[in-house]
């Protein structure tokens, strides 16, 4: 009868979002695709989550949740180092690389962030020279983050990032801030959790620089146009139907409504072996650009007494072929401290 209690509750969080995708939240808002800047920040920097399909508000126990939701970063119960790498095609790489410090009997929680999108060298190409002029620009964007996360009991915390961007394209330049804003409720119930995100809220931005390598005409280079950041309000909640010694299972369902494209859901699954061994698998509704599941693994290891996670991620896109995603997950313990694993934490 418990497996079929387990399996009930697995449906019931993939239908509501069904439901939700089908009633709540109709596919609305496609005509704003392509109307935002600083596209990037969008990206996953989990592998973890990526291999889930994103869905990560709830995600918790390791350095990425700075990036996931900032206030599940008091789940860290010690210093955590968290780096990885997207490998997006042509070139393009996006790596993270994060430092989660607890504080405060570990109540509180700081994390330090650095998010870069590097396009490698690019050619120049003219309408005279389409396979280019001999000549290399680059594409570099950068955000560095500085988070903070409280708890304010035992199951509620909430937590807040800002971010430094600099965006350079050629000879363009350009300069903003971001804020990441999250809260978690933690319950005794299989550990099931809600939170609410808004990612990447800011204003308006733009590229400036008048540089033109070649004029037909007399007219100057038009002044930018100013565009919005990629603001994305994120609703998730999750459970573990299953969860014994041994064998752990992961359900989540988020939605997710961005400012630039229509709303969707993603929806993953994280199986567990003995908490050394996972294997995920996730699914976006809503979206054009992800027609195909999502999959992923992690393995846990340790270099010394600090705890290793390796986590992998296998997303084919409909447009962009199949991405790779790699990354590593550091605890660093003192010598005298004795191993905690948080609730929730891989």
């Amino acid at each position: 009868m418990n497996t079929w209690k387990h399996i009930a509750a697995i449906g019931i969080l993939f239908l509501t979002g069904l439901a939700a995708q089908a009633q709540i939240l109709p596919n609305l808002g496609g005509q704003r695709t392509g109307s935002s800047a600083l596209s990037y920040l969008k990206n996953d920097a989990s592998p973890r989550s990526l291999g889930m399909a994103s869905s990560n508000v709830t995600l918790r126990g390791d350095g990425f949740t700075s990036f996931t939701n900032p206030a599940a970063i008091t789940s860290v119960s010690s210093t955590s180092i968290g780096t990885s790498n997207l490998l997006i095609g042509n070139g393009i790489n996006q790596t993270f690389l994060s430092v989660v410090q607890p504080w405060e009997k570990r109540t509180a929680a700081f994390a330090l962030t650095v998010n870069n999108l590097s396009s490698g060298r690019q050619e120049v190409r003219t309408e005279f020279q389409p396979h280019g002029t001999g000549e290399y620009f680059y594409v570099v964007n950068t955000a560095i983050g500085l988070g903070i996360s409280k708890q304010l009991s035992d199951q509620f915390s909430f937590g807040l990032k800002l971010n430094y961007i600099h965006e350079s394209i050629a000879q363009y330049q350009n300069n903003t801030f971001t804020a990441d804003l999250g809260f978690l409720y933690q319950t005794d119930v299989r550990d099931l959790s809600f939170a609410v995100v808004v990612s990447n809220f800011g204003g308006s931005t733009a590229l400036s620089g008048d540089f033109q390598e070649l004029k037909f005409n007399q007219n100057s280079t038009p002044t930018p146009e100013r565009y919005p950041v990629p603001t994305v309000f994120k609703l998730g909640i999750s459970m573990y139907p299953i969860q014994t010694d041994k064998h752990e299972l992961l359900a989540a369902v988020q939605l997710n409504h961005p400012n630039d494209n229509s709303e969707n859901i993603s929806m993953g699954l994280e199986y567990g072996y003995r908490k050394l061994v996972f294997v995920r698998a996730g699914y976006v509704l809503g979206r054009k650009s992800y027609t195909y599941p999502t999959f992923g693994a992690g393995f846990k290891t340790r270099i010394g007494h600090h705890p290793l996670h390796i986590q992998y991620a296998f997303v084919p896109t409909t447009f962009f072929g199949v991405q790779h995603h790699i990354g590593l997950n550091l605890r660093l313990y003192k010598p005298e401290e004795r191993k905690v694993e948080s609730n929730g934490q891989n």
